[in-house]
């Protein structure tokens, strides 16, 4: 055999991983093979040189001795021995696509059987945003399958036990040829189990799992909203057939909030305050997720303007700092006046009108610019 290093054959350096070694021998297998390259000698040789270099390099031990000593420390251990065409491990092109291709249709060679993984289950968590923003643990119950206990999960009465499929003799899967190709195929009559029950028991009618409810606990971390989702590994769907259960995806869904409004880590809120002390300022009490705090509201503040409370948001799921409370205030104008009451606003209002800019700049700026446009239109 050659002594070309075995990462060169492969064209990898010496960090690279298995799977990247298993990709780097399938690309050069699929390209050589004797079987896309006949009477080709140069072909057939570089595919034994990487198929010896793959032999070698994934296997655990003779990868540490080959990288100590080299070709030394694997000395009769990697290679194909003589013959033709014939003797390569497995014979025919079929069996390159099964070493190629069986991660992808669950075959391989020789067939196998492969066991489906269980389905992965949602499951929609309520919370209201006090839940979500300091966390919490919360139990929830779920409908579940379980192994029937009366027939021990395998579907069939007690006191028989399922048989071979006649149809693929227990592989599962069935083989089909189409001319060149030969295409495996999952066996339409035990849909790839490998076995048929001729009695089935009687409690999960041959399913071998019965329907359930269980319960769960689900820690929520603090800071979440909605969208998020916590996985729960192995709580979802068992798998028919001994295979892996899927997973328990539990989704966040925060309800709406009476007073705050949620975007990312701040929190949003309008706070009503009076003409007088939108005019004169004061101080006005304000909610927050972790108490009451004093707003101080200057003179002349108008409806709509944003007062920014540090600190006082959401802490996010993901780590950063914590968000801001942002507070809108809105001027609320009175309603259901007496005539006294109606009285005194015209007198106000006479008094006010009559310092012009000084009083209302925003109302004259505004009166001033109509009057300008208006000039302009020649009207």
């Amino acid at each position: 055999m050659s002594q070309r290093d075995y990462y060169d054959v492969l064209g990898l350096s010496r960090n690279a991983s298995e799977q990247d070694i298993k990709k780097a021998f399938r690309r050069l297998a699929m390209k050589y093979h004797p079987d896309r390259n006949p009477d080709d000698a140069e072909a057939l040789a570089k595919f034994k040189e990487a198929k010896e270099a793959h032999d070698v390099l994934t296997d655990a031990r003779k990868r540490s001795a080959y990288d100590q000593f080299g070709h030394a420390g694997v000395s009769g251990q990697g290679g194909f021995g003589g013959g033709g065409p014939g003797d390569f491990a497995g014979g025919g092109f079929s069996d390159i696509f099964g070493d190629v291709f069986g991660d992808i249709f669950g075959g391989g060679r020789g067939g196998g059987r492969r066991t489906a993984r269980g389905a992965d289950l949602r499951y929609d968590l309520s919370l209201t945003l006090e839940e979500a923003v300091t966390g919490k643990e919360v139990k929830i119950r779920i409908p579940t399958t379980v192994e029937c206990h009366h027939c021990g999960g395998s579907g069939a009465k007690p006191g028989t036990s399922p048989k071979d499929c006649p149809t693929c003799h227990g592989m599962g899967q069935v083989r089909m040829q189409q001319g060149f190709f030969s295409i495996q195929q999952t066996c339409p009559e035990c849909r790839g189990t490998g076995k048929v029950i001729e009695e089935p028991c009687r409690h999960c009618r041959g399913a071998g799992r019965l329907k359930e409810e269980k319960t769960l606990s689900v820690k929520v971390p603090a800071g979440v909203d909605t969208g998020d989702r916590i996985r729960l590994a192995g709580e979802g769907e068992p798998s028919e057939h001994g295979g892996m259960a899927g997973d328990l995806y539990v989704q966040i869904v925060v309800q709406e909030h009476p007073i705050f409004k949620r975007e990312d880590s701040h929190l949003f809120c309008e706070v009503p305050i009076s003409v007088v002390t939108a005019a004169l300022g004061g101080e006005i009490e304000v909610p927050t997720l972790n108490g009451k705090v004093v707003l101080k509201v200057p003179a002349g503040t108008q409806t709509g303007k944003l007062f920014r409370m540090r600190g006082k948001g959401v802490k996010p799921v993901r780590g950063g700092p914590v968000g801001d409370l942002l507070c809108r205030v809105v001027v609320e104008i009175p309603v259901n006046l007496t005539e006294r009451q109606k009285e005194l606003l015209r007198e106000f209002e006479e008094s006010v009108s009559a310092g012009g800019k000084h009083h209302s700049p925003q109302s004259s700026s505004w009166l001033d610019g109509v009057k300008h446009f208006f000039e302009k239109m020649g009207l």
